[in-house]
């Protein structure tokens, strides 16, 4: 699909393009038809259904941005935001494997990646294979260039040893984008991206959280005792792994601002279509004007959220940097997910507090999205520093 300039950026807000508007109703049908079904069954096992997880793989969800020759359907971030939108509407979790799969793992490996590593391991990421990304430690959270896992080079090997944690996808991933130090002496600038295979030796899941919402994504360690990396899986130059990382990171923040967009829309549908049927002092709820006011308020905050995303997604495809946009979009677009779903909750009254009823869920959803892929004071830092230098 052919990019847009900068220069169309603002008149392409409000619309979208005939392939976009088809992929996005095609998403919303899958996520009604396939996703809703099974929301409440993959919350309580804690895990995504596999044969959701096969269909989103035969749907080529897996792999919007990569390439045909791999695999790909050589998509646009704009789609990759619009499918984790339409999915976060009926389940956040099902929504963050697509995102991570498409933005952190897709991505950094089709722009660093070497033709032998992208025909090897794109074509597995757009088939069968969950990946993750693994840059989190025990230690090193917001200052993730903290980071202690170590890289050895021995012949034509690495060697990687440490710990991650906080890892999206980690129970069912195959393959893993992982971030380790090849020279502790350069600080950040020892940082190097591997390409590690679950099966390789010395490599294991280790202990799955327990979270308060997104329970059926998978939340993992990961454990790396001298797991032996070939030398040819290092992902782009040695020693230039914090700057992989900041820009996938960038990419990735596109996707969490369309997941809490999402989050938010579906539980303002929910309340929306709740209000309308309940009847308190012989008229419905949607009939007293504060109500009314408190729904005009969480549309119009969810609409500038969701405004605020396309036009991150949209400069990233015309090529523009995004570190601004992007911090911009994913600290507004999880604030607002935080309030709407705090008012479509209590729009609700006591149900809202009950499992019988989606609002509950969809405000424990909200609020991993002020603290995973960089936290809100993180983001705060990022546009500040882009203000004042």
């Amino acid at each position: 699909m052919s990019s847009e300039s900068a220069t169309d950026l603002r008149p392409a807000l409000t619309r979208l393009s005939d392939d976009e508007t088809a992929f996005r109703d095609a998403v919303a049908g899958f996520a009604t038809d396939e996703v809703k079904p099974r929301v409440q069954e993959m919350e309580r096992a804690g895990r995504i259904d596999p044969a959701l997880v096969e269909q989103y793989f035969a749907m080529g969800l897996m792999g919007i941005e990569v390439p045909e020759q791999y695999g790909g359907a050589a998509g646009s971030l704009m789609m990759v935001a619009l499918a984790v939108e339409e999915v976060s509407k009926v389940d956040g979790a099902a929504a963050i494997m697509l995102d991570v799969q498409n933005t952190l793992v897709n991505y950094p490996i089709n722009r660093y990646g070497s033709e032998t590593l992208k025909a090897k391991y794109l074509s597995r990421l757009t088939r069968d294979t969950i990946g993750a990304y693994a840059l989190s430690e025990p230690s090193s959270g917001s200052d993730a260039f903290a980071l202690s896992t170590r890289a050895e080079q021995r012949a034509d090997t690495w060697v990687l040893t440490g710990r991650k944690m906080w890892i999206t996808n980690g129970a069912e991933a195959g393959i893993y984008v992982v971030f380790a130090n090849t020279d502790p002496s350069l600080g950040y600038k020892g940082i190097t991206a591997f390409i590690v295979e679950r099966e390789m030796r010395g490599f294991s899941v280790g202990k799955k959280e327990d979270k308060l919402g997104i329970r059926a994504s998978s939340t993992t360690e990961l454990i790396l005792d001298g797991v032996e990396v070939p030398r040819d899986n290092v992902l782009g130059p040695v020693g230039q792994g914090y700057k992989i990382a900041i820009e996938t990171l960038n990419e990735g923040r596109i996707g969490i601002g369309a997941q809490m967009i999402g989050v938010a829309q579906g539980a303002l549908a929910a309340a929306t279509a709740y209000v309308k049927e309940r009847h308190q002092f012989g008229k419905a709820l949607a009939e007293f004007q504060g109500i009314q006011f408190q729904l005009a308020q969480a549309r119009t905050e969810t609409e500038a959220a969701r405004l605020m995303v396309y036009n991150a997604a949209r400069l990233k495809d015309a090529g523009e940097d995004i570190a601004l946009e992007g911090a911009m979009a994913k600290l507004f677009a999880s604030q607002v997910a935080e309030r709407v779903t705090s008012i479509s909750l209590e729009l609700f009254g006591g149900y809202g507090y009950t499992k019988d009823y989606p609002a509950e869920k969809f405000y424990r959803d909200a609020k991993i999205g002020t603290i995973y892929e960089g936290t809100s004071n993180m983001q705060l830092q990022t546009i500040a520093k882009s203000m004042l230098r």
